[in-house]
């Protein structure tokens, strides 16, 4: 099931996005940079901004009553990013990210956008390939910011 997050889910969201980026983070940054409390504590704030803002959409996928996988997205400097797309570990290859990407899709399509961006971490070639599957490509032009790799769908 996928639905739109509330107040209540910040501690699995918190959680989630913690224990999935460490998956791809772990040996290319210092553990402090994605796990440590500061960090944490960051990505708290920032997803209780995300959850209470009415420009932002964050939502989760619920498997057997638990959190399974995250996604947000906004419009930022007049374009649409999805700005997170997470799924638990023992969660992949199950469906949830598909799921979640879908449902994130289809609320842009009736919205009328035409296209969005994301960035992923360059090391993160699982993500790469799942983003590559569903038509994102590089933006040309600007395909880095820093250690990440600038992608774009184009909706039709």
């Amino acid at each position: 099931m996928i639905r739109t997050a509330t107040p209540a889910d910040l501690d699995a969201v918190v959680e989630l996005h913690t224990e999935a980026r460490a998956t791809y983070y772990r040996g290319h940054l210092p553990a402090q940079e994605y796990a440590g409390s500061a960090e944490v504590g960051r990505s708290r704030a920032g997803w209780s901004r995300a959850i209470d803002h009415p420009d932002a959409t964050v939502l989760c996928a619920e498997r057997d009553g638990t959190l399974a996988g995250i996604a947000a997205y906004a419009v930022r400097d007049g374009a649409m990013h999805l700005t997170q797309l997470h799924v638990s570990p023992s969660r992949w290859r199950s469906g949830v990210g598909t799921e979640l990407h879908a449902a994130c899709v289809d609320a842009w399509r009736q919205a009328g956008v035409d296209s969005a961006r994301l960035e992923v971490f360059v090391h993160n070639t699982r993500a790469q390939a799942f983003y590559a599957d569903r038509g994102w490509t590089p933006v040309p032009g600007h395909p880095r910011t820093g250690t990440h790799l600038v992608l774009r769908l184009a909706l039709s």
